[in-house]
């Protein structure tokens, strides 16, 4: 096979694709935050990266790439759906995780090489987040700990935006506590009957992004080379990942290419659970 060129969302230009380790691959896909039932828009990420993963077996080896796609069971969007429908946290998170599965193997995607949920990584997550705040890079406010992006000089790279552009045109969730309108949360307090797990700085829960940043580096290291997932999660997700990994393990890079697919549309517009 020919050399292999991607687009890197994070260089903004078209790269041979040269792996840190050509004997080992990294892959990293964001899978499903399962709480609905997936749409046909969800399906778009699963044949391209499964196609994107079938492109590395085929040039490096089957056994040379792993391949990780986590699954998000922990989120605000899953205890709203669970009230809404007035059952157990665990029931949802299992029954859309099973549909997830079912679709997947429709489709014939190729299984991942691990495939971790959040919630079973918290600790790896406490362990990360307290390595954070002792290299003073996050803060603590009221049981709340957040990441603060002052610290980190390259934030907004991935999104190629300044801090003001970031602030006015993404979803950045307002709280009075932060220092800055930027800065996101890494752990939370959880309300009553909301999951909690125990940490340093009382029963809470994590926030989105430290979820994948703990688990990538688990299964694929501190520095890996292909970081995959929608168009709508280069800002916050992407970015505040790359802020974190990169502050809690003082490396140079995080993942060294970014790849984020297109959206399914609707009349022009991205299609959303209503539409699918």
């Amino acid at each position: 096979m020919n050399s292999l060129k991607i687009y890197n969302t994070l260089s903004k230009a078209k790269e041979e694709f040269i792996p840190l380790n050509k004997n080992l691959i990294g892959m990293y896909v964001c899978g499903p935050t399962v709480y609905d039932d997936p749409h046909i828009g969800n399906a778009r990420p699963l044949i391209i990266f499964d196609l994107v993963y079938r492109i590395l077996i085929k040039k490096f080896g089957k056994n040379k790439v792993n391949y990780v796609r986590n699954i998000t069971d922990i989120d605000d969007k899953i205890i709203q759906r669970a009230n809404e429908l007035k059952i157990n946290i665990g029931e949802l998170t299992k029954s859309i995780t099973d549909i997830f599965l079912a679709d997947c193997k429709y489709l014939n995607c190729l299984n991942p090489n691990h495939q971790p949920k959040a919630t079973d990584h918290i600790t790896a997550m406490i362990q990360m987040i307290e390595n954070l705040l002792t290299k003073k890079f996050a803060y603590i406010k009221d049981g709340n700990v957040y990441f603060n992006v002052n610290k980190f000089k390259d934030y907004g790279k991935l999104s190629n935006k300044n801090p003001q552009e970031l602030i006015s045109g993404s979803r950045v969730e307002i709280s009075e506590l932060k220092n800055n309108p930027l800065d996101f949360v890494l752990w939370k307090p959880s309300k009553d009957k909301e999951p909690s797990w125990q940490s340093p700085w009382g029963n809470g829960r994590p926030g989105w992004h430290i979820e994948c940043s703990a688990m990538s580096e688990k299964f694929l290291g501190k520095e890996f080379d292909l970081h995959c997932g929608g168009l709508d999660l280069i800002f916050p997700h992407h970015e505040n990942e790359i802020a974190q990994s990169i502050c809690a393990n003082d490396s140079s890079i995080f993942a060294k290419y970014w790849m984020h697919n297109g959206y399914v549309t609707v009349d022009g517009k991205k299609m959303s659970k209503s539409d699918g």
